[in-house]
């Protein structure tokens, strides 16, 4: 099945991209649907299950799902639109999507938390239903949120394995893994950026794939300055305040005294990383890389490389960001990178890998040096799990960024003092981090009832 970049860089809004942009983007299908039934609906339920019930408070899901249903999408909405809406529902209870009439919705009673009942085809499910004015259901979906802002229905989550078996070549390079994408190198004499880019040009044209491109890096750039810009404490009760402008500001006064450490580079990595991560946990603009939990991951390597490369020029960031999405394409569809699933190896772990990937392509790695990156960065976040403090895309998901980032400059940096020629290949490394995470505990699995989630104080 053949993925974007674009499928891969979502622009939308924080804490996360399964549990807040996915029940949004759900809510928005599902008003579709109702739209094109032939009967009057006069109410709204949801109910969530399963990792979206267990961590849904701490990362705003029932807001998105509220703000989903009154008609607004991750890529449009605004804050002020945002709040206009949750302040009109709280008074009238009742939401007016475009198209429908007005709706009751009473978030009380109309939107639960079933933690009981984890629904069969993911740990993020959620069930809409619209119901007339006797208050009988009309209209019934089960949705999934995959990670990373993609949602399937129930009919699409059981067709999905047929689907993809079935799949053809409808790209010029549909390699289905890494051992094809390598071969297809070999056999076409193109790098993994040029190969991703001729896929993406079967789709759309050269001039809107450029754009398309700037437009992710001017998103991630901008959420990444108002990040260091900002003060003060982040939302949801634990009070963790903003550090990254503190520390770069520090950071900034050491530069020209001649005392600064080799080591300080990492520390520019971790603030860059730290910046995107805190303007995530306060309801941001964000890019999903490919998640938003891992969002600080890709965007604090290409600062890194653009600020402190010398060489180093924005008119490469094609190649970055397309092999990147490569990268991730095949990790998507051969594990995941959805941290309820699989646990944080499937979100920073796979962030960590594309951005290697990316980072050894533009200091001109071969396809070969670029999939070792991509292992090694892969490979030494297999098992990490997923335990947010009060279910807060905060603790340790902030700080956690900055190690992806650096991770991923170490093993780029490593493969490329090689030939590309190593023992575990990226293929194994992503069955592992599947198989691992089809055998973690649930409760390592963003379900905030275990790890750090449960032996830090909440308060």
């Amino acid at each position: 099945m053949f993925l974007s970049v674009f499928d891969l860089f979502k622009i939308g809004i924080g804490p996360s991209s399964s549990h807040t942009m996915g029940p949004m983007v759900a809510a928005a299908q599902f008003l579709d649907a109702l739209r094109d039934q032939p009967f009057r609906a006069s109410g709204l339920r949801a109910s969530l299950h399963g990792s979206l019930a267990f961590t849904g408070k701490g990362h705003a899901t029932d807001r998105a799902v509220i703000l989903g249903l009154a008609g607004l999408t991750p890529e449009t909405i605004t804050r002020d639109a945002a709040e206009s809406v949750l302040a009109a529902n709280r008074e009238s209870r009742t939401l007016t999507p475009e198209g429908l009439p007005e709706l009751a919705f009473d978030p009380d009673c109309d939107l639960r938390f079933d933690y009981d009942r984890t629904l069969p085809g993911h740990a993020n499910g959620m069930i809409l239903q619209a119901t007339d004015a006797q208050g009988d259901v009309i209209l019934s979906e089960t949705y999934y949120s995959i990670g990373g802002g993609f949602v399937l229905t129930e009919a699409e989550m059981q067709a999905a394995p047929d689907i993809a078996a079935a799949d053809p070549a409808t790209v010029p390079y549909a390699f289905k893994s890494a051992a094809e994408m390598l071969r297809m190198a070999a056999q076409s004499g193109k790098s993994i950026a040029e190969m991703k880019q001729v896929n993406e040009l079967t789709r759309l044209g050269d001039r809107e794939l450029r754009e398309g491109i700037d437009r992710i890096w001017q998103v991630m750039r901008d959420c990444m300055d108002r990040g260091l810009e900002g003060r003060g404490t982040l939302p949801g009760g634990l009070s963790i305040r903003r550090r990254a402008g503190a520390i770069r500001e520090r950071l900034l006064a050491e530069r020209g005294t001649n005392q600064a450490a080799p080591h300080v580079v990492n520390d520019w990595m971790s603030v860059y990383a730290m910046a995107v991560n805190e303007e995530n946990a306060a309801g941001g603009q964000v890019v999903t890389a490919p998640t938003n939990g891992a969002a600080g991951v890709i965007p604090a390597v290409i600062r890194y490389w653009l600020d402190h490369v010398p060489g180093a020029s924005e008119r490469d960031l094609p190649t970055f960001l397309l092999t990147a999405a490569a990268i991730g394409g095949l990790i998507k569809t051969n594990a995941s990178i959805s941290g309820a699933e699989c646990g944080c190896q499937a979100e920073v772990g796979s962030a960590s890998a594309m951005a290697a990937a990316g980072f050894a392509a533009v200091m001109g790695g071969t396809p070969e040096q670029v999939e070792n990156a991509a292992e090694i960065a892969l490979e030494h976040h297999l098992g990490m799990t997923c335990d947010p403090v009060a279910g807060l895309v905060q603790v340790p998901c902030i700080e956690r960024n900055g190690m992806g980032a650096i991770k991923a400059v170490s093993a780029a940096s490593l493969a490329l003092r090689g030939d590309g020629s190593h023992f575990v290949p990226l293929d194994s490394a992503i069955e592992t981090m599947r198989q691992t995470g089809r055998d973690m505990a649930d409760k390592y699995k963003e379900t905030s009832l275990g790890g750090l989630a449960v032996n830090v104080p909440n308060c």
